[in-house]
Parts: C-alpha cells; structure tokens; sequence
C-alpha cells in the first residue's frame, strides 16, 4: 500500500460534522458544493478540511457515487501539494479523472464531478507536459467542462480559475495564433475570467496564486511586478482550511523564489 504523506500542519484545523456544517458557506464559496445531509458525508468533509487526505479519500469512496466529490477533491489538493512522487500524481489524476467519469453517467448535473473531472485532467496534463496533452485531445474536453460547469454555476470561482489557466497555459505553450484557431485559447477571455474570480471571493489564495501563474505565462516580464503583487496577497491570506493554508504556503515560497 503507498504511504501518503502527512499535512504538515497537522492539529492546526479541528473540523468536525457540526462546525464543517455551520462553516458551510465559507468552506465552499470556491467549488459551491451543496451542503451534504448524510453524516457519515458530513465527517468525510471534516477529514478534507483538517488535511487529513487520505481518511477523507477513503471514507468518500465508501459511500458510493454520493462520496466521490469529497473523495476526488482530497485526491486533487493532496496530489497537487504534498504527493513527492510524479508517478504517484499522474495515478491520482487518473483515477479522480475516472472515478468523476462514472458518476457524470449516473448524473450528468453533478457539476462539481464535471469540474474535478477536468481539474484532474489539467493537472495530469501539466505532469505530462500541455504539448503531449493537447495532442491527446485533452485540451478539448477540459474547456468544454469548465464552460458547461460556469453555465451551471456562474459563481463557482474555481472553475473560472481553471479555465483561466487552461487560455494562459494553451498560449504559453503553443502561441496565441495556434492557441486560437485550434484550441479556443484567448488571452483576453483568460485574464477576464481570472478577474471575475477575484470578484466572487478577493480573499481566495487559490484564485490568487493561479492568476499570478497566468500572467508570468502570458504577459512575462511585463507582468512581473503585478504577478508578484498577487503572491503578496495570496500569502497575506488568511486560510479557514488545510487546502487554503497550502495555498498559502506555496504562494509564500513562490515569493522566496
């Protein structure tokens, strides 16, 4: 069995059913994730939001087709900030990326399956470089998810995050003119998306170290000092949550850099 690697922070985040419930709104301003009435999902929650990834993980997916959003999310933050090994992060991805697949056949509007469905996705292409991904078609399926997920929700802030580094990594990648005509990639469409994201939480560390990424991707040096503005902010931030506070740390080591 792969050991994962334990939060850092362990302790700093004492979440349980009653106050992941009362803290509801706050928790979920980025994904707008219905509040769950199940307990056993309720507690699955908690163990995401202490850090605790693994237990969240395993519980999630013991609940069936209703704990796979719990589930995948854990898989994601963990894969994307505390897995060491790129085998092991690829894997994850995947299996979120299918694990996601089989409940959109079950429930086509379950738009948080669709998101994490192509977060994983963009992750998994990143690992494996966004050129390799691209010619995979990925590219493709990633944007139409993210847009039918911001159809559904207008104010999921982490869906207009992702879509907006899916047009900045695109251009950065293969150049605005091949970005445009073959994969809908628009620098314009990417920064604007970013910018609707800051307006829905301007507190989101997540948001704020995306858009940092982004404009280093599609404005270089020009870009610099802004970018380096929202590292600033994204490290000020102050986390309610085991994943907000690796967002926080990763901005603040962005900046040590």
């Amino acid at each position: 069995m792969v050991k994962w690697s334990v939060f850092p922070y362990a302790g700093d985040y004492n979440f349980n059913s009653s106050s992941v419930k009362n803290n509801w709104a706050r928790l979920h301003i980025g994904d707008q994730e219905p509040l769950p009435i199940q307990a056993g999902l309720l507690q699955a929650w908690a163990h995401f939001h202490n850090g605790e990834f693994e237990q969240a993980t395993t519980l999630g997916q013991s609940l069936g087709l209703v704990g796979l959003n719990v589930a995948n999310k854990a898989m994601c933050v963990y894969a994307s900030y505390l897995e060491k090994h790129e085998s092991r992060r690829q894997a994850l991805f995947k299996e979120v990326a299918e694990q996601a697949e089989k409940q959109l056949e079950q429930d086509a509007s379950n738009f948080n399956a669709r998101y994490l469905r192509a977060y994983a996705l963009s992750r998994y292409s990143q690992s494996i470089s966004v050129a390799k991904a691209l010619a995979q078609g990925l590219g493709s399926k990633i944007k139409t998810d993210l847009e039918q997920v911001i159809r559904q929700q207008p104010k999921h802030l982490d869906a207009h995050v992702a879509l907006g580094s899916f047009h900045a990594e695109v251009i950065d990648k293969v150049g605005s003119l091949i970005g445009a005509m073959a994969y809908g990639a628009n620098k314009d469409i990417g920064l604007n998306l970013f910018t609707k994201a800051v307006q829905l939480n301007v507190q989101s560390a997540f948001c704020l170290l995306e858009y940092a990424h982004a404009m280093l991707m599609l404005g270089g040096e020009e870009m610099m000092s802004e970018a380096s503005r929202m590292y600033q902010l994204a490290a000020r931030a102050k986390p309610i949550d085991a994943a907000e506070r690796l967002e926080v740390e990763m901005a603040k080591a962005e900046l040590k850099d």
